[in-house]
C-alpha cells in the first residue's frame, strides 16, 4: 500500500476527527459553539466641526449678553423697578385670564365645527366650510378691529320681520363691555384653527375601530369615549398646546379693540409716561416668557400622560447579552416562537 493511500485511511477512521474530517484545534472545548457571541465594541464617528460650532454660539451669546449687561440703553434698574409693579402684575393676570376665556371658547367652538365638517349634511358642512374660510383667511388684527366697532355699526339688536316693525329691541352691552368683545374676538378666530386641529385628530382613528365598537354593542357615545377620543387626544393635544402658548401672545392685539388694561397695553401706557420704552418692553416679554414656561411645561405632562401604551415598555429583566438560541431536542417539547409576548419574531 503506498503511503498516501495509508494517510488517507488514517484521516478516515472514526473518532480522530469531527464531522469534516479535520483535527480539533488545540485549545477550543466542544462547547464554544454555545458561548455567547463578544461584545462589539462601537467607537462613534468624531465631529469636530460641530464641537466648533457649538463654541462660537455660546461665545457669540457670551458676548451678546455682556455687551447688554453693560449697555444704558436697556435701562435694567427700570427693568428691576417695574418687573414686580402692583400695574404689570394685575395686567399680568388679565391677559392670563383672556387667554382661558378665549380658549375654553375657541375649543367649544372648534369641536362643533369639527363635528359640521364630519357631517353628511351638505348644508352644515358648507356653513362650517365658510366659517373656517373667512376667519382663517383674514387677519386676526382686522377682525379685532371689526368686533370693536360693532358696538357702533348694531346699537340694538332687533328681533322681527324685516321691513316691519321689530318684535324685540335689546340694547348692545355685550359689545361695549372690551373685555368680553376681546374674548369674542379672539375666541372665534381660534376656533377655526382648533376645528381643524379636532377633525384631522378624530380622522386619524382607523374606521375599523369604530365598526369593531359597534359589533360589540357600544354606543355612538361610548366609541367616541372610550375608543376615539382618548386615540385621538394623541394626535389633538400637541397642536392644542401650541395654540394656548400662541393665544397667549396673540393677547397683545386687543388694542385694536381697543383694551389697554392688558400686558402689553399697560406696560406701554407706562413708557409713554416714563419714556422707557424698552425696559418695559424687556418686563413685558419676561412676564410672557414665565406664562410660556409654564405652559410648556403642562403640555409636556399632558402628552406624557396621553401616549401612555404608545412606546416599548421596559421591564428592565433583559440580560445584557443575549444567550444561546434555544435548540429543539428530540422528543422534547418545542421551544416558543417570537417574544415572550407571544408574537412572531
Amino acid at each position: 500500500m503506498s503511503e498516501p493511500e495509508s494517510d488517507r485511511m488514517i484521516e478516515s477512521e472514526p473518532g480522530r476527527s469531527g464531522a469534516s474530517g479535520r483535527t480539533p484545534r488545540a485549545g477550543r472545548g466542544r462547547h464554544d459553539d454555545d458561548a455567547p457571541p463578544e461584545e462589539i465594541v462601537a467607537i462613534p464617528l468624531r465631529h469636530p466641526w460641530r464641537n466648533v460650532v457649538a463654541v462660537l454660539l455660546v461665545l457669540g451669546l457670551a458676548v451678546f449678553v455682556l455687551d447688554a449687561a453693560q449697555r444704558a440703553d436697556y435701562g435694567w434698574p427700570d427693568v428691576g423697578k417695574y418687573i414686580f409693579d402692583r400695574r404689570i402684575s394685575q395686567a399680568a393676570w388679565v391677559t392670563l385670564w383672556l387667554t382661558v376665556y378665549s380658549m375654553i371658547g375657541a375649543i367649544v367652538i372648534g369641536l362643533l365645527l369639527a363635528i359640521m365638517r364630519l357631517s353628511p349634511n351638505p348644508v352644515l358642512k358648507s356653513i362650517a366650510w365658510l366659517y373656517i374660510w373667512i376667519f382663517r383667511g383674514t387677519p386676526v388684527y382686522v377682525q379685532l378691529v371689526f368686533w370693536g366697532i360693532v358696538s357702533l355699526i348694531y346699537p340694538v339688536f332687533t328681533l322681527g320681520i324685516p321691513f316691519m316693525e321689530p318684535w324685540v329691541t335689546i340694547p348692545n352691552e355685550v359689545f361695549t363691555n372690551l373685555f368680553i368683545t376681546a374674548v369674542i374676538g379672539l375666541a372665534l378666530n381660534e376656533a377655526a384653527y382648533m376645528s381643524e386641529i379636532v377633525r384631522a385628530g378624530l380622522l386619524s382613528v382607523d374606521q375599523g375601530q369604530e365598526e369593531a365598537s359597534t359589533a360589540l354593542a357600544m354606543s355612538w357615545g361610548q366609541t367616541m369615549r372610550y375608543v376615539v377620543v382618548p386615540q385621538a387626544m394623541k394626535i389633538i393635544i400637541p397642536p392644542t398646546g401650541n395654540e394656548v402658548i400662541s393665544m397667549l401672545k396673540t393677547t397683545s392685539l386687543v388694542a385694536a379693540i381697543p383694551l389697554s388694561i392688558d400686558l402689553y397695553g399697560v406696560s406701554r401706557g407706562i413708557s409713554a409716561v416714563t419714556f422707557t420704552p424698552v425696559p418695559l418692553l424687556i418686563v413685558a416679554s419676561l412676564w410672557y416668557l414665565l406664562f410660556t414656561s409654564i405652559l410648556m411645561v403642562g403640555q409636556h405632562f399632558i402628552e406624557k400622560r396621553f401616549s401612555r401604551g404608545t412606546g416599548r415598555v421596559k421591564t428592565g429583566k433583559e440580560p445584557a447579552t443575549p444567550g444561546p438560541a434555544a435548540t429543539a431536542v428530540p422528543g422534547g417539547p418545542t421551544p416558543p416562537i417570537g417574544t415572550d409576548f407571544g408574537g412572531k419574531g
